[in-house]
């Protein structure tokens, strides 16, 4: 990653242009081609530095709720119980902590009931009985944008 990745990344962590050709607005920025933009962004994806681009929106202005949960998964079947969990298009974090309950995920949908019906289905499939669900009743947003 060379100090132009780097500024590509500052520039669109926090502040992604919203245009119908957002790497051609960087790339005037950067004195680059649209192409050159395109290009680094998705080796910085393909190498693992970059892991999605997209909005982020709060879900309780939109009519959805949110909720944190958190899983009691065997070493051996961490991997099947994420991949489990992220085939569900509300699943927007899925990552693993030392602790009793060591895979926390975060799950948005239109309703707490179809959370829970989801939550049983993922215990159904993957064999882990113990999921907690700890739903969102105080949102607190904090900006996190890493000056690279």
């Amino acid at each position: 990653m060379d100090a132009t990745d780097k500024a590509i990344l500052n520039r669109i962590q926090s502040d992604f242009p919203i245009s119908t050709r957002p790497y051609a607005v960087i790339a005037d920025e950067f004195n680059l081609s649209e192409d050159e933009i395109i290009n680094r962004v998705q080796q910085l994806k393909k190498n693992g530095i970059i892991r999605r681009i997209g909005g982020n929106f709060v879900p309780g202005k939109l009519g959805y709720v949110s909720t944190l949960c958190a899983g009691k998964v065997a070493e051996d079947k961490i991997e099947t119980f994420a991949q489990m969990v992220n085939r569900y298009t509300g699943v927007t974090h899925n990552y693993v902590r030392e602790n009793n309950y060591n895979v926390w995920f975060t799950f948005i949908a239109s309703s707490k009931e179809l959370i829970e019906k989801y939550l049983t289905e993922i215990s159904l499939k993957t064999g882990v009985t113990d999921i907690i669900n700890l739903p969102a009743t105080h949102i607190f947003k904090i900006k996190a944008h890493f000056i690279l």
